[in-house]
């Protein structure tokens, strides 16, 4: 018996021709509601409207949106208000394009229509996708077809490829087991390599969904088209800030831009959506979304921004698009200019393990030292120096117009110079951003001398920095020197002026003039 069905080139599937008739009426069920009522209906997002909340906790500095690839770290609230056509009494609504990374025990439901009589007496979520191996592996039992291909006898090119009709046994991940008409071998296993050329299925009655669905059976007492207001919550979506400090020729201005860099992996389109980001650490059960903290509110910015608990939204004043599987920028704030802007120059020759050992490090040495002079630009976030906007965490990236550059159509082009991950600043803070180390500065740092007591209860310790200078210009480097070797130490001598920082830290400040060496030592005592 020919059998009608459509081909493709992997995968066909056949519908038997019973398919094709019209279908069995459906007998009225006992509450009298129409037929209709009985089967589920699908109801599609054809005119819905959507607003979203996006959750961040998204590290700037390794999180690139550009290979997300579904794994985002935030998540989202999804609120969506679609037309349901229901009927008086039950129905069974089957409710499509509805997020992949949805948490089912988050949904909320709602008619904005009849509110108060129109409830969900049970909900299902429906997410066994279809894919060739759930598909095959939903088919053990039941009949397929296998073409295999064979190989060309000696001047035959044209065989024709084996066709297999039989009952699929089992599926693994390198065999089919099938159970065929053939009396003296009735069971085969096929390996499942490239001799296979078509596997055929009958039917798609498999219990497999196309897409994630949620599966109501509702109450209500109005007929007729519904607005439901459903929201939930779902993983795939996240934002991040991203900045461009643009630095004069004289390194004393700068001009400060910022974005909303938002991410959309979570299998849905949202068109004309109404779109909040809220910035602040969330409790969440296994999960804690370090997100980000704004405040305030800047004229004519995209973004308006209003407390909410503990934390804050920022509500775009327009809608927008978020395209799945895509990333979107928009503006934060208005782009701020001439703004101070201070070089800073610092010598870290020692970067030990975070946190104070459990004893007393008695080895000499002990951690390598570096050679390299950090450089750091530094804003003040202050309304009087043209700031004063709290700024969420985020990757800044630092450019510079050269003052000697090109004399053709790109002498005016911003040469990249470094990037940074910026924290959260609150106002009237200090912006921090490391680009790089300078070329022309150069340091060493030796340990000249190193003792213990005989009873092993005090360490002294001189270390020796050498600082040289092969700019043209004056430098101050501040040194910055940890005490780690026991949390109770002294200086007992030191060659420069020096304030202590921290519990382990003092900073040394050393001038230099243009082309000068100097060195820099200090005596550290710990006891214990």
């Amino acid at each position: 018996m020919t059998r009608p069905h459509t081909a493709t080139c992997v995968l066909t599937i056949f519908f038997p021709l019973a398919a094709l008739a019209q279908p069995r009426p459906v007998p009225t069920p006992k509450n009298d509601l129409p037929a209709a009522a009985a089967a589920a209906a699908e109801v599609t997002p054809s005119e819905s409207k959507y607003s979203l909340t996006i959750y961040s906790a998204a590290d700037p500095a390794n999180f690139d949106p550009r290979h997300a690839d579904g794994h985002t770290p935030g998540f989202a609230v999804v609120r969506e208000i679609r037309k349901l056509p229901l009927v008086r009494g039950e129905n069974t609504v089957k409710f499509t394009d509805v997020a992949a990374g949805i948490d089912p025990t988050t949904v909320s439901f709602k008619s904005l229509t009849a509110p108060d009589t129109t409830t969900i007496l049970e909900q299902s979520y429906e997410n066994d996708l279809i894919t060739p191996e759930t598909l095959l592996r939903k088919y053990v039992g039941r009949n397929i077809i296998v073409n295999r291909k064979q190989e060309p006898m000696p001047g035959d090119h044209n065989r024709m490829p084996e066709t297999i009709e039989a009952k699929l046994l089992a599926v693994t991940d390198s065999q089919l087991v099938l159970l065929t008409n053939n009396k003296q071998l009735p069971v085969q296993m096929i390996p499942r390599n490239s001799d296979i050329s078509e596997i055929k299925l009958f039917d798609l009655q498999t219990g497999l969904t196309t897409k994630p669905t949620l599966i109501w059976r509702l109450a209500t007492d109005r007929a007729g088209d519904h607005d439901v207001l459903v929201s939930y919550q779902t993983d795939g979506l996240t934002w991040r800030a991203d900045y461009n400090l643009l630095l004069d020729q004289n390194d004393t201005t700068a001009r400060l831009s910022a974005w909303v860099t938002l991410v959309n992996s979570s299998g849905v389109t949202y068109p004309n959506v109404r779109l909040r980001l809220v910035a602040g650490d969330l409790g969440r059960i296994g999960k804690r979304p370090e997100t980000h903290l704004l405040d305030g509110m800047v004229e004519g910015q995209a973004f308006e921004t209003r407390p909410s608990f503990e934390y804050h939204t920022y509500t775009l004043n327009r809608t927008t698009t978020l395209a799945n599987n895509g990333a979107k920028q928009i503006e934060l704030f208005p782009a701020r200019s001439g703004l101070p802007v201070t070089k800073k120059y610092v010598y870290v020759g020692a970067r030990p393990t975070p946190g104070w050992p459990d004893q007393p490090l008695l080895t000499r040495g002990h951690v390598p030292a570096s050679h390299r002079v950090d450089v750091y630009l530094q804003l003040a976030n202050t309304e009087q120096g043209g700031l004063g906007i709290p700024l969420p965490a985020g990757r800044i990236r630092v450019n510079k117009r050269d003052a000697q550059g090109a004399q053709d159509e790109f002498a005016d082009a911003p040469e990249f110079i470094g990037e940074d991950t910026l924290p959260h600043t609150p106002r009237d803070e200090q912006l921090s951003i490391h680009v790089g180390s300078a070329f022309d500065l150069v340091a060493d740092r030796t340990e000249t001398d190193f003792s213990a007591s005989a009873d092993r209860r005090t360490i002294t310790e001189t270390i020796e920095i050498k600082l040289r200078n092969r700019k043209t210009e004056p430098v101050t480097i501040l040194v910055r020197e940890p005490l780690y070797r026991w949390s109770q130490w002294e200086i007992t001598a030191c060659s420069e002026k020096y304030t202590k920082r921290d519990a382990r830290t003092i900073e040394i400040p050393v001038e230099l003039k243009a082309g000068e060496e100097k060195a820099v030592t200090y005596t550290a005592r710990y006891t214990w």
